[in-house]
C-alpha cells in the first residue's frame, strides 16, 4: 500500500535531536512535500530514508526494504537529486547522462532509450556535446532529475531541488516533476518554498525535527487555520505590522513580500477597525485591506506561533 512506511525515526549528532520520532507514510505513486525551514530536519530525514545516514533510532521502509537492516537493498529502490547540483559540471551533456546510467546499470539500447528521454525532457536535444557548466540553471536542475531517475526507479528523492532556481523555472520543473509521478513513480521532495507544496497530493510541516502538521493542501488550511486573514499593502509594512500587532482582534502577523498578512479572530469586524488602528500614523499611507484564501505559508507561521 505504502511506498515509504517511516516508524518513530529519530537522528541525533551528540546531544543534538535533528529529528525527532517522526512517523508518517507515503502512498504509491504521490507527490509528497516535506516541508519546512532551513535547519528543520528535512535533510537528515531524507539521507536516513535513502539508506546514507543511520538512524539513531527507529526505522523506516522503503520500496519494503528497512534502512536499517537493509540499507543496500533501499538504494537499488530509488533516485535521488541533492539540494547541491548533483552533476559534473566539467563533463558535456552526454558524459553526464552516460555516467549516471551505466551507474545505475544502464548499457546498449536501453541505454541509449533512456538518453533520448533524459535529452528531451531537459529540452538539450542536439545539445548534447554542451559542456554542463554552461547551461543555465534550470534546464541544469531538469538535467539532474532526469539522470537521477534515467533507471525509472520506483522512488525518487529530491532535496531542496529548485532551491536557487527563478520562479519561472521552478514551475517548469514541477509540471516534469509531476509528470513522473504520473507515471506511477513516487516523489519524495523536500523544499522551503512553502507555495510549491500547493503541487503535492500530500504534505508534512516539520519544525526543529518535529511533524507539527499533515495532510493535503486544503486539509491543512481547513484544519489547522480558521481565523480569516487579512491583507493590507502599504508604504510601511515593518511599522504597520508592528502596530497592529498590538490589537485584540489580530493573533499573527507576517510580512508577504511588500505586504502584511493578518491573521484576525473573532473581534475583528471590518477594515474599519484597521483604519482606526493606525488614525495616528499619518506617515503610514493605506493602499489595499482585503480578505484573501489563506496560503500555506499563513499555517506554517500559524503553527510556528503555537509551539512557541
Amino acid at each position: 500500500m505504502y511506498s515509504i512506511e517511516v516508524n518513530s525515526l529519530s537522528r541525533k549528532f551528540g546531544n543534538f535531536l535533528a529529528v525527532d520520532n517522526i512517523i508518517f507514510n507515503v502512498n504509491k505513486g504521490e507527490v509528497f512535500g516535506f516541508l519546512g525551514a532551513n535547519g528543520a530536519g528535512k535533510s537528515t530525514t531524507i539521507r536516513m530514508l535513502c539508506g546514507i545516514l543511520e538512524p539513531t533510532l527507529g526505522d523506516a521502509l522503503v520500496g519494503g526494504y528497512s534502512v536499517m537492516n537493509e540499507p543496500d537493498m533501499v538504494k537499488q529502490q530509488i533516485g535521488y537529486m541533492s539540494q547541491k547540483f548533483s552533476l559534473y559540471n566539467d563533463l558535456t551533456v552526454e558524459e553526464n547522462i552516460n555516467f549516471y546510467g551505466g551507474v545505475y546499470g544502464l548499457f546498449g539500447e536501453k541505454l541509449n532509450e533512456r538518453r533520448k528521454w533524459v535529452l528531451e525532457i531537459s529540452d538539450l536535444k542536439n545539445k548534447e556535446n554542451l559542456i554542463t557548466s554552461s547551461l543555465p540553471g534550470g534546464i541544469k536542475q531538469r538535467l539532474a532529475l532526469g539522470t537521477a531517475v534515467i533507471h525509472n526507479p520506483a522512488i525518487v528523492f529530491l532535496d531542496e531541488p529548485t532551491s536557487g532556481v527563478d520562479p519561472i523555472a521552478r514551475r517548469q520543473f514541477w509540471e516534469l516533476i509531476n509528470n513522473i509521478s504520473d507515471q506511477g513513480t513516487t516523489v519524495l521532495v523536500t523544499t522551503h518554498y512553502l507555495e510549491e507544496a500547493e503541487f503535492c497530493n500530500n504534505i508534512i510541516l516539520i519544525n526543529a525535527g518535529k511533524l507539527i502538521a499533515q495532510g493535503t493542501p486544503a486539509t491543512l488550511k481547513k484544519d489547522y487555520l480558521k481565523n480569516k486573514i487579512i491583507e493590507i499593502e502599504c508604504n510601511d509594512p515593518v511599522t504597520t505590522m508592528n502596530i497592529l500587532a498590538e490589537e485584540s482582534y489580530v493573533d499573527d502577523t507576517s510580512i508577504f513580500g511588500n505586504n502584511i498578512h493578518l491573521s484576525v479572530n473573532g473581534n475583528y469586524k471590518s477594515k474599519s477597525q484597521i483604519n482606526e488602528s493606525l488614525k495616528n500614523k499619518s506617515d503610514i499611507i493605506i493602499k489595499r485591506i482585503d480578505p484573501i484564501v489563506p496560503t500555506l505559508e499563513d499555517v506554517f507561521i500559524h503553527l510556528l506561533e503555537e509551539s512557541k
